[in-house]
């Protein structure tokens, strides 16, 4: 059999988040992690020894420097446009964190630039890919559920400090807005109310949802609560045939037939750490984009899905705004 080349990969960013892209890929037999671009010295050049890498704090000349096959980015949630755009511009295939931005327009940037290259641009939701989610999208498609009636999404805890007054929409809740689509169908149109009781922008919203398909929905999200309380997310997904209920994205699955008082249960067993860790949602992910990668396939989440649910988030504003249902197109 023909050996296959590893591929290389570079990352940018050296924060927190930042340290799970280096840790998914260092991690990966079929990658060479060989740098990592950063904006503080001192940081990044820890980051690079703590992971045998070559530090760089000018993305131009890592990319120069590296040539790799695939660039991965990490970076500050409102400071995503500018370095991305330098890495399509420069010609090389990437995997970006989410939000994709805050500007729609930048967003069309960002999705013009890389279509004109031809390049593989995936964004990491990588939630889908915990192991509740992924057995909820299986009975949905086997048609377990029936007709899909309502869901209602709840996810929040403590602020992400930001300048920007929908953080929380936009940089969280693109989750909710991501998964709810993926596994109900499209979002026709959202009418909105928000508090900025606790001061900092709007930090609770709460959004009434209409799918393409009929069915109707709900979504909560909010920096006003904490993640260490139990049950910090909950989705639930009724059907004319059944419901689905997810507890914390990674703790619980379930599905009970209409009528049924008996449930079908997935909770992570004794030794089974991988399943219930969330952050290993982003080595699941991983395996598919890079199954796609080799390949020449789309990424399995393209980087429209981010402009997606931004485009989303900013009609949940303007229905706010203006005190009216807006629809949300395709």
């Amino acid at each position: 059999m023909a050996k296959i080349s590893k591929i290389k990969v570079c990352l940018v960013g050296a924060g927190v988040w930042g340290w799970q892209h280096a840790r998914v890929f260092s991690q990966r037999p079929d990658v060479t992690l060989s740098a990592v671009a950063g904006r503080s010295p001192e940081k990044t050049q820890a980051r690079a020894s703590e992971f045998g890498l070559r530090a760089y704090v000018n993305l131009a000349k890592m990319l120069d420097t590296e040539r790799p096959d695939l660039v991965s980015l990490s970076l500050p949630n409102l400071e995503h446009f500018d370095a991305t755009k330098q890495v399509i511009e420069s010609g090389y295939p990437l995997l970006v964190e989410k939000p994709l931005v805050f500007d729609l327009a930048e967003a069309d940037q960002l999705l013009a630039e890389a279509e004109k290259r031809n390049l593989f641009f995936a964004i990491n939701f990588n939630h889908r890919y915990a192991k509740p989610i992924r057995l909820a999208r299986q009975a949905i498609q086997e048609g377990r559920l029936g007709k899909i009636t309502h869901a209602i999404w709840r996810f929040g805890g403590e602020a992400n400090v930001s300048p920007h007054p929908h953080a929380n929409l936009i940089e969280t809740q693109c989750h909710g807005f991501d998964q709810l689509e993926d596994l109900c169908g499209p979002i026709e149109s959202v009418m909105t109310e928000m508090t900025n009781l606790t001061g900092g922008g709007y930090r609770t919203v709460a959004l009434a949802l209409r799918f393409t398909n009929g069915a109707v929905g709900s979504l909560i999200g909010t920096y006003d609560s904490s993640y260490a309380y139990p049950d910090t997310h909950r989705l639930e997904i009724n059907g004319t045939e059944g419901r689905i209920v997810i507890d914390d994205t990674v703790r619980r699955f379930s599905f009970q037939k209409s009528g049924s008082e008996t449930a079908e249960v997935w909770e992570g067993g004794y030794f089974n750490d991988f399943d219930r860790e969330f952050h290993r949602t982003f080595d699941v992910h991983l395996d598919a984009v890079l199954d796609a990668f080799n390949r020449g396939k789309e990424p399995p989440v393209h980087a429209r899905a981010g402009r997606r649910a931004l485009q989303l988030g900013w009609a949940a504003v303007e229905s706010f705004e203006s005190g009216r249902r807006v629809d949300c197109g395709t």
